[in-house]
């Protein structure tokens, strides 16, 4: 059987770059920027992109360049004959793979609550959510609904199925080749729209305006965090799309190519949100918004303003845009393990992968309503509130994904070598300037910075 791949580099850049551009872009980083002091969140944000972020993003990518294998197998494969410290890091690989597992069937609830929001803006006068309590009640109206969620979270999971069925080429290349000119395009229309609404200035200037005083380790925490969700590390999906390029395509300028295109979005995403949401509501609205931001805030701040429901239909398309890139990227990954490890058809895989995605995502909707009473891990303290989908959340991103990278991190630095690895990115014909930031950052910056946010997780920091 003929391997799968990317046709071209353009579409290994735009396919994980649509993975990395998502739902942690447009609400959560504008969310975060806004709490921890605009400017300089901003400021902390991008050095850590160019070193943590950087460095975890091109070693993912050339795992699985180097050996055209899923996470299991790409980490099984490289520990081989490493003895039991090899067999102890190639569990990393079902880390890398799992996390996916348990991300997509929730973000595909979320999917369908930006699919029901792309609905009401072409069916509901966007007026009637001029006040947070009549836009609040609608939110809240909706998910605790027993029917309406379910129907909208099985929607997006078959346009993200429908994608992945078709393979990496004709599927996933296309399809983003289709979606991220047309995201950029918009997210650019909706900043200028934003920029000039009365009062925005206050916001650009808070959004921009590095204020020191306002800095602390909170800062370096939610940004390495925010990494994460950003540029789709510890995921297994940069392992996966690594596996699919080209030998004779060069892996840094791809690599730098995805981190311009998710840094981009992300600095467009809180210039597009802050300055509109300041604008309405003053710096405490944008602070305070949390995941609610989306759902909540933003169709009070289009009511409010002149061209709202356009540009509210707009705003939320762009929004489905890029829940359903990362969504595609999330399913191929898990697809692709269950092909590599049962020896299946994509088919075949893809039935197995929308099963575990249904049966989980349902317990999800269920846990706004039937089971809204069911707080998996109300027996640790600080945890007695955090419904289902916040479980599944915290225990990916703020546990298994941290431990994942600190698994990929040890297998390039201590099982491949750091030497040999470098090797196999550097491209002869072409220089590679970063490389002794790659190196700093792998031996020194990565596992620290990691160590960091799994204590933040604990608790131990707060």
């Amino acid at each position: 059987m003929k391997k799968e791949g990317f046709s071209s580099q353009i579409g290994f850049i735009l396919a994980a770059a649509g993975s990395a551009v998502g739902l942690g872009n447009i609400w959560r980083f504008p969310y975060l920027a806004a709490k921890y002091g605009g400017g300089i969140f901003l400021v902390t944000y991008f050095i850590l992109m160019l070193t943590f972020g950087y460095a975890l993003l091109i070693s993912e990518n050339n795992i699985g360049r180097m050996t055209g294998k899923s996470p299991v197998g790409a980490f099984r494969d490289l520990c081989r004959g490493r003895g039991f410290f090899g067999k102890i890091i190639s569990g990393g690989g079902w880390v890398n793979a799992i996390v996916p597992m348990i991300i997509l069937p929730y973000y595909c609830v979320i999917g369908g609550w930006v699919t029901k929001y792309v609905s009401i803006m072409f069916s509901t006068d966007i007026s009637n959510f001029n006040n947070q309590a009549v836009s609040g009640a609608y939110f809240v109206d909706f998910i605790t609904s027993p029917a309406e969620p379910l129907i909208y979270f099985l929607v997006f999971v078959i346009i993200s199925a429908l994608v992945v069925c078709f393979g990496v080429e004709k599927g996933i290349e296309r399809f983003s080749k289709i979606l991220m000119p047309v995201l950029i395009l918009m997210i650019i229309g909706i900043c200028i729209y934003c920029l000039f609404l009365p009062g925005a200035g206050a916001g650009v200037k808070y959004y921009l305006y590095p204020d020191f005083s306002k800095f602390s380790y909170m800062t370096v925490v939610e940004a390495m965090g925010q990494l994460f969700f950003s540029l789709s590390i510890a995921m297994g999906i940069m392992i996966t799309y690594g596996s699919y390029m080209r030998r004779e395509d060069n892996l840094v300028a791809s690599v730098n190519h995805v981190e311009l295109f998710d840094t981009g979005v992300s600095f467009l995403a809180g210039l597009m949100i802050i300055p509109a949401v300041v604008a309405f509501g003053g710096e405490s609205a944008a602070g305070s918004a949390g995941p609610g931001l989306i759902f909540v805030v933003m169709p009070q701040v289009f009511a409010s303003f002149p061209g709202g429901q356009i540009f509210g239909a707009v705003f939320f398309i762009l929004v489905l845009f890029a829940a359903a890139t990362s969504a595609v990227s999330l399913l191929e990954t898990n697809v692709h393990s269950v092909m590599q490890e049962l020896k299946l058809n994509r088919i075949q895989a893809l039935a197995i992968c929308l099963v575990e995605v249904f049966i989980i995502g349902v317990v999800t909707v269920m846990g706004y309503n039937i089971l809204s009473n069911v707080h998996p891990l109300a027996f640790i303290n600080g945890f007695e509130g955090k419904d289902i989908l916040d479980t599944l959340d915290f225990i990916s991103n703020s546990v298994l994904m941290p431990i994942g990278a600190i698994f990929t991190t040890l297998l390039v630095v201590a099982v491949i070598g750091l030497k040999k690895f470098c090797d196999e990115i550097r491209t002869p014909d072409k220089p590679w300037y970063r490389e002794w930031v790659y190196r700093f950052c792998m031996v020194f910056i990565v596992i620290p910075c990691l160590l960091i946010v799994l204590l933040n997780a604990t608790g131990i920091l707060h």
